[in-house]
């Protein structure tokens, strides 16, 4: 069930101007670490509140309801993350340097902030969960894949990607980033490990032909 505003209580006055940007900050980033840590349907409006300091009354001057919350935090996710990917991905004109790059930046940020690794996780298996939240996150789960898509369309364009492997590349990149965001709970030296074993192997270095191998010693 959505939580909303009791009766009488939503969007009575304004806060002050000068406090309205810092809370409103304070309460996407805390509600971020709250939504990542239980999900959806594990963390109420009053906890969601008092996380930033406020009431629960307070809370519905910035947001109608916990869903209208819950979209906000990752609209400001997809925001962070895809900035970082967008600039990442102009650094090089390559397949095997957008995709490397895609890698750093994911790598990078869950040093800077885990939370937000952590929330991508978390909505995974909430859009599963809460139809609403499916409903509502649509557009930008279509957003995400025309990002990969474009990725795999420059090693098209470049000859690092065979046209007929264009569809099979574009699941690659997103299973390898769904890996690389569910092992941020075992550390950021665990996920250092990952990304050097993925870009190794991109590069051909991780696994050798059979034919290469060194014998078995008897």
């Amino acid at each position: 069930m959505v939580e909303t505003a009791p009766e009488g209580t939503r969007r009575r006055g304004r806060p002050p101007a000068t406090d309205s940007a810092d809370t409103r900050r304070a309460i996407i980033d805390n509600a971020r670490r709250l939504f990542a840590e239980r999900g959806y349907g594990g963390v109420t409006n009053k906890e969601l509140a008092a996380a930033s300091g406020i009431t629960t009354g307070a809370l519905y001057h910035y947001v109608e309801s916990k869903l209208d919350l819950y979209v906000a935090v990752h609209h400001d996710m997809q925001r962070l993350v895809y900035g970082r990917f967008v600039e990442a991905v102009a650094a090089s004109d390559t397949f095997l340097g957008q995709f490397e790059g895609l890698l750093e930046a994911a790598h990078q940020m869950n040093v800077d902030d885990p939370s937000l690794a952590l929330f991508v996780g978390t909505v995974r298996n909430d859009m599963r969960r809460f139809p609403e939240i499916a409903n509502r996150l649509a557009r930008a789960d279509a957003e995400r894949d025309e990002f990969f898509v474009a990725i795999v369309d420059t090693g098209v364009a470049t000859g690092e990607v065979r046209l007929e492997d264009r569809e099979r590349m574009v699941e690659f990149i997103r299973i390898m980033l769904i890996g690389l965001t569910e092992g941020t709970s075992q550390g950021t030296a665990q996920h250092r490990c990952a990304i050097d074993a993925i870009r190794a192997l991109l590069r051909g270095n991780l696994i050798r032909p059979l034919g290469d191998a060194a014998p078995v010693a008897d």
